[in-house]
């Protein structure tokens, strides 16, 4: 590492001590849980253990995750408030739900910064979470901390936003895979390069004007900068960068005067994967990331969908021009079993991601259609005959053969008929076909 790599170290460190990012007040906790991709527990359920149980996975020792770079705490919050509420079991909430079992997880948080490890562990505390421990470290030094703390592998590994700040983010994701389980898996957030556009000459404009000053008066240098940019300037046409305009200094810091960052073009997050041994499970929302919904052409269609799936997944990047982040999971490429189902089967779980069945049963039933955005643009999508009644039974517990038995005793027909199995696996399958692509419609819990 060179001195300027150890500079930009510092000044990384010396960023988040001053500015905790995302801005967090604990006191916040008793009204809302913060949820989002990746480190859902249905999704890491789904994506890194196609769709069983992370207790069973995890095997007798429990389900250990790894939060590296955990900043104010987001994602080591969520997936330990979610384990909790899966280990209370009846009545514990819409991650764990009723008879949904002990969990049996912890979640080890780790970040570099004192000030954001603070504010993450003051949200626990206000939680009464008990299933997180927290730790001060780089994650670069994680194959020694783990050594010289006996820590075991882990069979989760949180990264989110994290490794696009290292000096060298192949070395980062190294340290990471070195100390994951076999059959473990990562969730991982790199920054988008084209849905940034603007971000980087932005951040090379302040540099030119705010030469030694104050990290105080560079702050308020840059915020002037901004509000004075022409309404041509890249960074002010791009409507889907907010964090400058959200008002807090976190965030207007850690987009336009961080001192490193780099984006990438999925081929780009595809090499630096494939260059640790592992292969990418699913991107975030997967329907994103599919050309077919910024296409209207049928021939254009159909020439994407001949596509192989990185070149598919790279022309719906460059159509959509807005994702300014890519969100995905990643296995070992050692790990046949691992990553997302193959197979819809008999004995797997559907679950509703943060959806309520009632209320979505409800809605479909009174208009097949759902409205979602993706990558930026708007799309309507029309479910099958059926879906109402099929989400209806979807609770997280039930296997898809006992929700056609219980769609057959109760009348639930199709056509004038009642669904035999094979048509019911049929209207399943065109149900899942749309509500997974907008990350609505998982496997997880299932005991495999």
């Amino acid at each position: 590492m060179t001195a300027d790599d150890d500079a930009a170290d510092n000044a990384v460190r010396a960023q988040y001590e001053a500015y905790p990012y995302p801005a967090r007040d604990p006191g916040d906790e008793a009204q809302r849980l913060i949820t989002g991709s990746p480190s859902h527990l249905l999704e890491i359920e789904h994506f890194v253990f196609a769709g069983g149980r992370v207790g069973g996975a995890a095997g007798a020792g429990g389900f250990r995750a790894l939060v590296a770079g955990g900043g104010t705490g987001d994602g080591a919050i969520m997936l330990a408030q979610q384990l909790a509420d899966r280990d209370a079991g009846p009545g514990a909430g819409p991650v764990g739900g009723p008879g949904s079992g002990p969990g049996g997880g912890t979640v080890t948080y780790l970040d570099m910064s004192s000030a954001s490890l603070a504010v993450a562990k003051s949200r626990a505390a206000a939680r009464g979470l008990d299933n997180i421990t927290f730790h001060q470290g780089s994650l670069l030094d994680l194959p020694q901390i783990c050594a010289e703390r006996g820590w075991a592998p882990f069979d989760y590994i949180d990264c989110c936003g994290v490794l696009h700040h290292l000096a060298s983010p192949k070395d980062g994701l190294a340290a990471l895979v070195s100390v994951l389980a076999e059959r473990g898996g990562l969730g991982l957030m790199l920054y988008g390069e084209l849905g940034r556009t603007g971000v980087y000459p932005a951040q090379r404009a302040i540099a030119r004007l705010r030469g030694d000053d104050p990290a105080h008066e560079s702050l308020a240098l840059a915020r002037r900068l901004v509000a004075a940019m022409p309404n041509g300037n890249w960074l002010r046409r791009n409507a889907y960068l907010a964090d400058h305009l959200a008002g807090d200094d976190a965030g207007f810091h850690d987009l336009l005067l961080h001192s490193r960052d780099r984006a990438y073009l999925v081929g780009e997050v595809a090499e630096l994967v494939a260059g640790a041994d592992m292969r990418i499970s699913g991107f975030l929302p997967s329907g994103a990331y599919d050309p077919a919904n910024y296409l209207n052409d049928p021939d254009l269609i159909q020439r994407a969908a001949a596509l192989p799936a990185l070149q598919r997944w790279a022309l719906a990047e460059e159509l959509s021009g807005a994702m300014k982040t890519h969100v995905f999971y990643a296995v070992r490429n050692s790990n046949e079993t691992g990553g997302i189902p193959r197979d819809q089967t008999p004995a797997m779980v559907p679950v509703l991601r943060e959806m309520a069945a009632d209320r979505l049963a409800a809605s479909l039933a009174q208009s097949p259609r759902l409205t979602a955005t993706l990558g930026g643009i708007e799309r309507q999508f029309e479910l099958p005959p059926g879906a109402a009644d099929i989400v209806a039974h979807i609770d997280g517990r039930r296997t898809l053969r006992q929700i056609h038995g219980r769609m057959r005793v109760g009348g639930s027909k199709m056509g004038g008929k009642k669904m035999n199995w094979d048509q019911f696996a049929k209207a399943f399958s065109a149900l899942y076909g749309i509500l997974h692509p907008l990350n609505l419609l998982l496997f997880a819990g299932a005991e495999l």
